[in-house]
């Protein structure tokens, strides 16, 4: 049982979390192994990324105190928040990768950019791509009528070239 100076301790702790987060996710953690939430924290470490198992509680009064608007009591078991402070879409991205390795762990909704989303809305931003492949694809875009250009600026070379041969060949 905690006390209620820890309690207040919890909720700055949450508040401060929310107030930076870009992605806020709620999952169901109940039934999931210590070992599998090990690995999840470690993964999302790597993407800059939290996962925190508090009680719902103190979850809504933190919540509350940054003006967001989430409705907890629709969940049901242990509910556990993944706060994404960089890219929202990674974290969702390796949060259903997780969910599809194991049955026990659940995506339940979440905050994306101060928007409340919802499972189906997950799993569609679950499929764009990376930021990084997005980029490649900007770029290939952008390439690709320069490079046109650029071969047609050489074929009047290369015509220009063959005209000069004929002529050469001629005399």
């Amino acid at each position: 049982m905690l006390t209620k100076k820890q309690k207040e301790e919890v909720v700055k702790d949450l508040t401060d979390k929310i107030k930076r987060q870009k992605s806020l996710i709620f999952t169901d953690a109940s039934g999931v192994k210590v070992k599998d939430i090990q690995k999840i924290r470690r993964e999302l470490k790597k993407l800059e990324a939290e996962y925190r198992v508090a009680k719902k509680s103190l979850m809504e009064i933190a919540l509350k105190k940054e003006k967001k608007q989430m409705d907890l009591s629709q969940f049901s078991g242990s509910l556990a928040l993944s706060f994404g402070y960089k890219d929202p879409i990674s974290l969702i991205k390796t949060l259903t990768k997780f969910a599809k390795e194991n049955e026990k762990f659940k995506i339940l909704g979440g905050i994306v950019e101060d928007r409340v989303v919802s499972i189906d809305e997950i799993k569609v931003l679950s499929k764009i791509p990376s930021k990084e492949i997005l980029l490649a694809q900007l770029v290939g875009c952008i390439k690709g009528p320069i490079s046109g250009f650029v071969n047609v600026l050489n074929g009047n070379m290369r015509n220009l070239v063959g005209v000069l041969n004929a002529i050469k060949e001629t005399k």
